[in-house]
């Protein structure tokens, strides 16, 4: 049975606005629509993930989704929302920046069902000279109505480059492009992109007729009022090298009540009535946060897959569960880089020559190899402030080596208490954990 889409909007809280007769024409028959993305970065950020849900969700629907990455447009630059002229990129680095994000489209939306796929409009843009622009399009659109649009109106006391001025012709263009050769019917975007898409939607109506629509979403924000998609490091990427599946895990497992509430219906393709009925779960113990457990398990492996997914869960874990000294040394090297994250740490240093023997000399791989009491380990990487500390820490019985307690300050640890051949657990109490890393 075929889903509504625009009801699936309204429930999931999505919908910001729709120009007129677009219900109808959804309602007709499959429709290809599309969204763009600003290749800008070799990575879309969590942000994006509103938009690629609106695809997810178009699919879903029946209907058939065109995902358009900017390689032209990222050229010249969208000043929707900016308050200044952004920084152009070169061709080659949009070209890698697109090649990336294509990749990471690719993980929430099915190219291989239905006419679904990625496009890139440098592939037009590129034979069509700047003369022939201004005469086959420009003329289509007066300044005046360039100048209404928000995005343009907002930078007149900053000013506003003729670059970015005229991005909303190349944009509508994007829309006829798509409509004279995909049969695109509707664009969708953000709901600061209504100016754009409306310009597009105009110039087909004034280059030759033909229907088409627009759809936009609502822009979120956290139930504080700050910026979603953020976090104190930074964004939160979609690309592991940028952020980790560990920390892109954390980013949803720590989102507050309110927000799991409104992300599991906007991130997640559970139907209705699940997520209706998760939330109640959640509202009868919601100390156990069991909502932002399931969003996190669920938009962490539909991007980075079920082992990365199960590796940031172990290591979200690790700290808050009992474990054995077995368990410990049965981790995959994935979950000790993982841990790296999670826990404060030290890495050994080249081996001083000669050997210095204050409190704060660092340690080496090859003095661990040797030979090296736990106090001086203690003191030099920095686990502890001082040899004395060391001392009494294991006199009070708090410190443990790999999950097993130190009793004695004369402790000596080598290369065989090395887990993997790299990494020493150390741990002072019950949740003071240290972690340091033998590396040439």
């Amino acid at each position: 049975m075929a889903i509504d889409f625009l009801h699936e909007l309204r429930w999931r809280g999505l919908l910001h606005e729709a120009t007129p007769g677009v219900e109808a024409l959804l309602a007709a028959g499959p429709v290809t629509g599309y969204i763009g993305f600003d290749p800008t970065a070799d990575s879309l950020h969590v942000g994006n993930l509103v938009p690629i849900m609106m695809l997810v969700h178009f699919q879903r629907c029946g209907h058939i989704p065109v995902a358009l990455v900017g390689g032209a447009t990222g050229m010249v630059g969208d000043p929707s929302g900016k308050k200044a002229e952004r920084q152009l990129l070169d061709e080659d680095t949009l070209r890698h920046n697109t090649a990336c994000i294509r990749a990471q489209l690719a993980r929430f939306i099915d190219l291989d069902r239905g006419g679904a796929q990625l496009v890139n409009n440098y592939d037009w843009f590129k034979d069509i000279g700047f003369l022939d622009f201004i005469r086959d399009v420009g003329k289509h659109i007066t300044v005046n109505y360039m100048m209404a649009k928000d995005s343009v109106k907002n930078r007149l006391e900053t000013g506003i480059s003729f670059t970015e001025f005229s991005y909303q012709l190349v944009q509508g263009y994007d829309f006829v492009h798509l409509h004279r050769t995909l049969g695109v019917r509707l664009q969708m975007g953000g709901s600061d992109q209504w100016g754009n898409i409306t310009t597009g939607t105009e110039l087909i109506r004034r280059m030759g007729g033909g229907e088409a629509h627009a759809i936009t979403n609502v822009l979120i924000t956290k139930a504080d009022g700050s910026k979603f998609g953020k976090s104190e490091s930074g964004n939160i990427w979609l690309d592991a090298r940028r952020t980790s599946p560990y920390r892109f895990y954390q980013f949803w497992l720590n989102t507050s009540d309110a927000d799991a509430e409104r992300y599991v219906r906007i991130f997640t393709t559970w139907e209705q009535a699940d997520v209706e009925a998760r939330i109640a779960e959640h509202a009868r113990a919601p100390h156990l946060r069991q909502l932002q457990k399931a969003l996190a398990e669920e938009i962490t492996r539909r991007l980075h897959g079920e082992e990365e997914m199960q590796e940031a869960i172990r290591a979200s874990e690790f700290l808050f569960k009992p474990w054995t000294v077995d368990q410990l040394k049965s981790h995959s090297p994935r979950f000790w880089q993982t841990l790296e994250e999670c826990i404060p740490g030290y890495t050994t240093v080249a081996a001083p020559d000669p050997p210095v023997e204050g409190e704060l000399a660092g340690v080496s791989r090859q003095q661990i190899a040797d030979s090296i009491s736990v106090v001086k380990l203690l003191a030099r990487t920095g686990f502890l402030a001082s040899f004395g500390e060391a001392k009494r820490a294991i006199k009070e019985g708090s410190i443990a080596l790999n999950g097993v307690k130190v009793m004695d300050d004369q402790h000596l640890i080598g290369g065989q208490d090395l887990i993997q051949g790299t990494y020493l657990l150390l741990q002072r109490g019950k949740k003071n954990y240290f972690l340091v890393k033998a590396v040439d």
